[in-house]
């Protein structure tokens, strides 16, 4: 299976036609010793052709490319375990998904990737849609879609006034998005369109309380509206559109998302170390080297970073970086997200008639019922969901106080599941020490980071969904690792 740039350029669509077409991918799964590739060198102890930090799913794609192509590599992670920002409870009633949630079905180097690892994907996007939509609850009360129409308190303009809060930007991008061509997003000839999402949602003629209401209470990127790129935005909505477009329908692998990540892993030749922490990457002529905090170092000719630049910034890299690379590295933003787990012992909203699914004004953030039963009918539990500042505000109280300030807000909003409910498995994306924050997202003017910050330094490649060009979350890391690997491979 020799790369190329063809290849490489087949994307999502293309790879999936291509892994269905090609009958090795299957023989390999049979006759994993039978496969044809070129022969591995010996490596002697703490070398290899390549060096891989972080095993997410870009670390561990751009892994197993390499290791088709005759190179020896070895994975170093600073975690206990492989996933990145795959991270399933695996402890509590149906799995759970803390991170990555569910994959399109126009994901084709995710699906290649799952049918390599040897997992079962299920369809769970009929189970999101099932039952009662959410209420939305404001000043604590809940409203129903016309309810909330015609409630004296609704900033939106006439036209969206039927819209929940929710779904207002994401139309708006859509309806008015400025892109003719959504993947030449970080063209410098559209520069000039790299504005805050706030002055783009003000030109659509949102008042500030509707911006407010609509994105800073739960931003999808970023805190707030100002701090967020217009441009960015219209690429996120270009992709999505590309990915319905495939078909409607969500996948995720059966029994947790974390098991892609740990068949990908289990399909490397060579190792991958967990709790291998880079404190600095330095190279020079021919060689790099990467030294861990329990004093080990690792030499290679190439090493692949696809650490988030969150994590990046506190590893010491010499040469250090120079221009919008280094301003990218330091200055990149990463989504706050904290979300706590929530089981019922009995089903409340049954009792009070109410849908289940929340979406507040408040201390709350979003209650999202995860059907993973037996049927869609059953309710395995609830995730609870903070974004932005309302997440940031979570973290500063503590996970057994945010669990318990969660429980009491659901009670007193929903009197019926008083002694019914439990807080399980509080996580914080912020402040998980080797991620900082979730999904990176570009503020405005700098989209013009991205064709820069992806270069190679020397002998240190970048990879990661941060990096990618022309796809989003695990699509995106998936895009980047096929262009970082065929970057080692001409170098």
């Amino acid at each position: 299976m020799t790369m190329d740039r063809r290849t490489f350029s087949l994307g999502g669509f293309g790879l999936a036609a291509l892994a269905a077409s090609q009958p090795v991918l299957a023989a390999r799964k049979a006759k994993p010793k039978a496969k044809a590739a070129p022969a591995v060198a010996p490596r002697k102890p703490g070398q290899s052709d390549v060096i891989v930090l972080g095993a997410g799913v870009s670390g561990l794609q751009a892994a197993w490319m390499l290791e088709q192509e005759g190179k020896t590599v070895t994975v170093l992670e600073a975690r206990e375990r492989v996933g990145g920002r795959i991270w399933t409870l695996l402890d509590q009633p149906g799995y759970p998904e803390m991170g990555f949630n569910s994959m399109a079905e126009g994901y084709g180097r995710g699906l290649d990737a799952a049918q390599r690892a040897g997992v079962e994907m299920v369809e769970v996007g009929a189970r999101y849609r099932f039952g009662a939509p959410p209420l939305l609850w404001i000043n604590g009360k809940p409203l129903t879609r016309a309810e909330w129409a015609a409630f004296p308190g609704n900033p939106l303009p006439d036209k969206l006034k039927m819209l929940m809060p929710g779904e207002v930007v994401g139309k708006l991008v859509a309806d008015n998005n400025r892109l003719a061509d959504w993947s030449s997003w970080h063209d410098p000839a559209n520069a000039a369109l790299d504005i805050s999402l706030h002055e783009f949602l003000k030109a659509q003629g949102l008042s500030d309380a509707a911006i407010h209401l609509c994105w800073d209470i739960s931003p999808y990127y970023g805190i707030n509206s100002w701090d967020v790129s217009t441009l960015m935005m219209e690429y996120n909505d270009g992709f999505i559109k590309g990915q319905m477009a495939a078909g409607t329908g969500s996948l995720s692998v059966k029994g947790g998302n974390i098991h892609l990540a740990t068949g990908m892993a289990n399909l490397l030749k060579g190792d991958v170390l967990l709790g291998r922490e880079v404190v600095a990457i330095t190279h020079e002529g021919g060689t790099a080297t990467v030294h861990c905090a329990d004093g080990a170092t690792f030499t290679a000719p190439h090493v692949i970073c696809s650490l988030p630049f969150s994590a990046l910034r506190n590893v010491k890299v010499l040469p250090a970086l120079e221009g919008l690379q280094a301003q990218a590295v330091g200055q990149l933003g990463y989504q706050p997200i904290s979300m706590a787990f929530v089981t019922a012992s009995a089903p409340f909203w049954d009792e009070d008639k109410l849908a289940p699914g929340m979406w507040t004004d408040g201390p709350l953030g979003n209650v999202m019922p995860q059907r993973y039963g037996a049927t869609p009918e059953e309710i395995t539990g609830f995730v609870v969901q903070a974004r932005g500042n309302l997440a940031l505000y979570w973290d500063r109280m503590g996970p057994e106080a945010a669990k318990a300030m969660i429980v009491r807000q659901i009670e007193t909003l929903r009197p019926a599941a008083k002694g019914k409910i439990a807080a399980h498995s509080y996580f914080s994306w912020a402040g998980e020490r080797f991620n900082g924050g979730d999904v990176s997202f570009f503020g405005p003017g700098q989209v013009k980071w991205l064709d820069e910050m992806i270069k190679p330094a020397g002998r240190v490649h970048f990879c990661g969904e941060h990096t990618a060009q022309g796809a989003r979350g695990l699509e995106g890391a998936l895009e980047s690792a096929e262009r970082v690997a065929l970057e080692v491979l001409t170098a």
